[in-house]
């Protein structure tokens, strides 16, 4: 076979011209990395865009050179990094749930002024005098069994068309609490509720068959369960009772130094907002007067009229279920977690009573006073009531024990008066107090 031979001359050029070829091919490949690594100094391609190979491989070269100092210090990092996301989770659930409170409460406000429009009907001309009235009664919220879907089981069971007596209760006043739930037993009154600021409440009610519910643990109203005294307990109700009301029920708020003789539900006029009790003991006092100020340096003008109450009762009052009586609550409840300080009673009345001016913006709620010697008060039992054979025959519906701090021995005296009929019961008591 006859084939072609390159002498050698021809092969060292051919040689030549490869080496030079492939030198040039390798400046080029160095110079166009240095050009990719400037312009792209994290990769041409993407981390999830690499095949599984190349993965394998990144992942064999980063374990041989990464030492187990840095392994260790990337799962601190890694946990460190769950647990600050574990928390900002934690409060955006919270700011959720928060919103949607708002969002509720913002619902049922709608629906509230779509009622009272729908109740007003068309516009109409004004009827001929002294025909006119506006409108009294706010309608009643939507409940949400949703705000706490444990009381709403116990309210379907306790409460009588929709409305029940709560007190609310610690160990410091025991001793009076039986005296309360025993004459509301006697009264026949059946739709009754203890709220328990601790476990020994708990035992005491239901080993006596006392409707009786403790709140979820809260550390708030819980403190002031263990060691708050009466003021401080009365100032956790507001708060409480804000639950009962968002669930659709009319409460009758009662301290435990009260005696029932009647079933106060017969009595109430359910017409207002809140219904309450007066400290007052007489027509003026109670339901309001003219009083005039005088002030002699005016000389002409020295005479200014002054319209006076005396306030209502925060230890007995009725509420309705409604927007303007939630929004008592939560005024009530927020003023006193700011002011501590303060008495939960002169805040219930300055809420209530005091009108918008300025910035300020008042409460458009709706207040009736009860007959103060159907719900009689301490100071008007034993300053005029026993003093008096025709006012002594009359049988109110309950005696709150408010104006004496000797408030237990004379709670076994009314119940001795009116229930036992013991004539000479309330006579070993002074008119006040000897403190």
């Amino acid at each position: 076979m006859n084939g072609r031979r390159d002498g050698p001359l021809m092969r060292n050029s051919s040689q030549g011209s490869t080496k030079s070829k492939i030198g040039t091919a390798i400046f080029i490949g160095v110079l166009l990395g240095f050009v990719f690594a400037f312009l792209f100094p994290g990769g041409v391609f993407k981390s999830s865009s690499l095949s599984i190979r190349d993965s394998r491989s990144v992942k064999f070269i980063t374990q041989t050179d990464s030492s187990s100092c840095d392994s260790s210090e990337r799962i601190d990092m890694l946990k460190s990094e769950f647990i600050s996301a574990s928390e900002k989770n934690a409060q955006l659930e919270k700011q959720i749930r928060e919103l949607t409170e708002k969002l509720k409460l913002a619902e049922q406000g709608k629906d509230h002024a779509e009622k009272q429009v729908l109740s007003l009907g068309k516009q109409s001309k004004a009827g001929p005098f002294g025909t006119i009235k506006g409108l009294r009664t706010n309608p009643p919220v939507i409940p949400d069994e949703s705000v706490n879907p444990r009381l709403a089981k116990i309210l379907e069971k306790v409460a009588i068309n929709r409305e029940l007596i709560v007190a609310v209760a610690n160990s410091n006043v025991k001793a009076m609490l039986e005296v309360w739930f025993t004459s509301i037993k006697k009264a026949g009154i059946p739709n009754y509720l203890v709220v328990a600021l601790d476990d020994e409440i708990v035992q005491f009610c239901t080993k006596n068959d006392v409707p009786v519910y403790k709140r979820d643990p809260d550390e708030k109203v819980d403190s002031i369960g263990r060691t708050g005294g009466n003021h401080a307990v009365s100032g956790t109700k507001f708060r409480i009772l804000r639950e009962f009301l968002q669930l659709g029920y009319g409460v009758l708020l009662s301290d435990v130094d009260i005696v029932y003789l009647q079933n106060p539900f017969n009595h109430l006029y359910r017409d207002s907002d809140v219904e309450s009790m007066t400290d007052g003991h007489d027509n003026a006092t109670a339901y309001g007067y003219n009083h005039v100020f005088e002030e002699p340096a005016m000389g002409w003008a020295r005479f200014a009229h002054t319209m006076r109450i005396w306030v209502y009762n925060s230890g007995f009052f009725y509420i309705r279920p409604t927007i303007p009586a939630i929004e008592l609550l939560d005024r009530v409840a927020n003023r006193l977690s700011r002011e501590r300080n303060s008495w939960d009673q002169a805040v219930f009345n300055e809420e209530l009573f005091f009108p918008s001016h300025a910035n300020y913006e008042g409460l458009y709620a709706s207040r009736r006073t009860m007959d103060f010697y159907l719900f009689m008060n301490s100071k008007v039992l034993f300053k005029t009531v026993r003093k008096d054979d025709n006012l002594k025959k009359l049988k109110p519906v309950i005696v709150h024990v408010n104006y004496h701090p000797d408030k237990f021995p004379r709670m076994k005296a009314v119940v001795d008066f009116y229930v036992n009929g013991k004539q000479d019961a309330l006579d070993p008591f002074p008119d006040g107090s000897d403190w």
